[in-house]
This record gives C-alpha cells, sequence and structure tokens, in this order.
C-alpha cells in the first residue's frame, strides 16, 4: 500500500496541497464584515469566460450620470490563491470606488492557484477586458439596459491592482504594450498598483530587516509564490520578478502611465520602490507614492479612515489629470497634494 497524502503546503487552514498532488479548500471564510449597500451605489454580475464560469461584477451609481461615465477595473488581491468578487472587504473596496469617483468598477473574478496556477490569472484579466470590448462594439452581451445607451465612456478605462492584483495589472500592461492584444474600441489609459506583489530570488532590504508585519510574513509571501508559479519554473521567472532575468526588456514596451502606492513599513516596500524607480530610469511615466509607517492592507483593511480617503484622492488626481490629459481646476489638484504630506506622504519619480 502507498503511503497516506499528508499535507505539504497550508494557507490559514483554508487552502492545504497535499503530497500527491490533491487540494482540498474550505469555503466556511468568517469575514465579520458587513456589506455596504447603502443605496448609491448598484451592482450586477455577468459571465465573461463561459467555459471556467468566471464572473465579474459591474459597480454604478444610482443616480444617473449626465456624461458618459470611464471605467475603474479592480483586480483582487489574494496572493493569486483566494479571492472573488463576493469576498465582502472587495465589494466594499468597489462600492466605495464607485461611490467617490463616479466611474462604472469592473470587479472581474479570476482563477485561483494552486489549481490553476499562473498566468491563469493573467490571462483571465485579459479575457474580462475582451468581454469589455465585446460591450463596447456590440452591446448585447447580457447587460440588457442595466447601462443604458451611450453611458460607458470606453475611450477612459483604467486597471488597479491591489496586492496581487498588482502584479496582474503590471502584466496587463505589459501584454497590451506589447501589442499582444488588441481592444479598440477600448482604450487602457493608464494602471493603479497598490502594494503590488512581486519577488525574487534575491532578498531584498526590507525583506532581510522587516520580515514580519503584524499580519503578514515572509514566510506567507513565499507560500503563496510556491502555490501559484508555475511547476518547476525558475526562482526568478518573469511572473513574479518583472526585471528578472528572464522577464521582457521593459525599455521597448510602450507602458501607460502607472501610479504605484505602498507603505515605509512593508515587507514589499523596497521591491515596490526598486519597480518604481526602474521604470522610471526607462523614461517610463510613473508616479511612486509612499505612506510613512504603513504596512501592507492599509488602504483595503481600513477602507473608512483618513488615510484611504487620501489615497482616493490620489487616484482621482491621476484619473483626471495624468492619464487623460484632461486639465481641471488648480484648486482641486492643491487640495488633493498639499493634504497628503499630513500623513507622511512621499512621492517620487513623478514625471
Amino acid at each position: 500500500m502507498g503511503s497516506v497524502p499528508h499535507v505539504v503546503e497550508d494557507c490559514f487552514g483554508l487552502l492545504k496541497l497535499y503530497s500527491d498532488g490533491s487540494i482540498s479548500r474550505s469555503t466556511n471564510i468568517n469575514f465579520n464584515i458587513p456589506i455596504i449597500d447603502d443605496g448609491s451605489v448598484l451592482w450586477k454580475d455577468y459571465v465573461f469566460k463561459k467555459h471556467h464560469n468566471l464572473h465579474l461584477r459591474l459597480y454604478k451609481l444610482t443616480l444617473a450620470s449626465l456624461t458618459k461615465i470611464p471605467v475603474l477595473y479592480y483586480i483582487h488581491a489574494g496572493g493569486f490563491c483566494f479571492g472573488s468578487r463576493t469576498f465582502p472587504n472587495f465589494h466594499n473596496i468597489c462600492h466605495r470606488l464607485t461611490s467617490e469617483l463616479g466611474v462604472l468598477v469592473v470587479a472581474p473574478d479570476y482563477r485561483l492557484a494552486p489549481e490553476h496556477r499562473l498566468p491563469a490569472a493573467i490571462d483571465d484579466a485579459i479575457s474580462s477586458l475582451k468581454w469589455l470590448q465585446t460591450l463596447a462594439m456590440h452591446g448585447d452581451i447580457g447587460c440588457d439596459t442595466w447601462l443604458g445607451d451611450g453611458v460607458v465612456d470606453f475611450d477612459r478605462v483604467f486597471v488597479m491592482g491591489d496586492s496581487s492584483g498588482g502584479n496582474v495589472a503590471h502584466y496587463v500592461a505589459l501584454r497590451l504594450g506589447m501589442g499582444l492584444v488588441e481592444l479598440e474600441p477600448v482604450r487602457v489609459r493608464g494602471y493603479v498598483l497598490l502594494s503590488p506583489f512581486f519577488g525574487g530570488s534575491v532578498k531584498t532590504r526590507s525583506e532581510e530587516e522587516r520580515p514580519c508585519e503584524v499580519f503578514w510574513n515572509l514566510d506567507m509571501y513565499n507560500r503563496f509564490w510556491r502555490l501559484s508559479l508555475p511547476i518547476g519554473g525558475a526562482k526568478d521567472v518573469s511572473l513574479m520578478n518583472p526585471f528578472g532575468p528572464s522577464s521582457p526588456k521593459l525599455a521597448e514596451v510602450n507602458l501607460n502611465p502607472l501610479l504605484v502606492v505602498v507603505g515605509s513599513d512593508e515587507i514589499l516596500k523596497d521591491r515596490v520602490e526598486d519597480y518604481a524607480r526602474s521604470l522610471k530610469e526607462l523614461g517610463k511615466k510613473i508616479e511612486y507614492v509612499e505612506f510613512e509607517g504603513k504596512q501592507h492592507g492599509f488602504f483595503t483593511d481600513h477602507l473608512f479612515s483618513e488615510l484611504a480617503e487620501r489615497v482616493i484622492q490620489l487616484i482621482k488626481g491621476d484619473l483626471l489629470t495624468n492619464f487623460t490629459n484632461i486639465e481641471v481646476d488648480t484648486p482641486l489638484l492643491e487640495i488633493i497634494y498639499n493634504q497628503l504630506p499630513l500623513l507622511g506622504y512621499i512621492s517620487r519619480y513623478d514625471s
């Protein structure tokens, strides 16, 4: 008789990988987070990748807009192994972004690791953008009259990724910038990366000096990489390290503007800052924002804090100006940027 399979990877007791390759997941997750539903925002689910049973959720303001509304994709966090548009924390983020920014938020699910290892999540994010392209071209993919005719501005689309979702957003930007995906008439104007989850075989200074935060630690991050990267892949595979030896040469890629945000006390801080600095040195349009004394999840875990409001206003400022070249009143920008230093805001590498 063969040996009894044993656990080789265990994520919070919710996800277990066994020695024989089998996987068990628990759906009993206690979020203890109430779902926001104050009547100001409507949402609706649609299938965008039928053969994988993948859904996305659209959010819009209850009050109809008199002008076309831009689109903001929100790609959720979860170490590539957890997460869904239905999770209360991610739902609440999308609700708040819709309410504050007045945009159409699109929250796509993606296939999770280790059942579906990278680049599955990136492929699915691209598929969700192709869904939007079909909507723009034909308007007959099940959205009936929920959006209305001529409401969506498909020429102003933005992609925002949170943690592992920030990693996905980078690789979406890479594929689009390399001309590997055709989205006309949809036009992605820019990207927002919140504490993007990158890695590498050599530890950074922040990983050496701060291997533990209040909740997260480097062992957890390494476990996510073991579960999500292709089996047998190199330690510096391009899917974890945008500037690794096997990564595409970004100097030749036409990247749209990026806003990159991180906390100064995050394990990932140096990796994220190195990413921003390297792109800036390549002449890319990038703004790097660092919040002093903050750890991973400082925005998403404290969605109604004063700091979260500043992050939203920062995003709003970039959506209005850097990403679209639309002129806005100087007082608005002064309010957005002059108040940020009160909370330990640092900005470098902005064009």
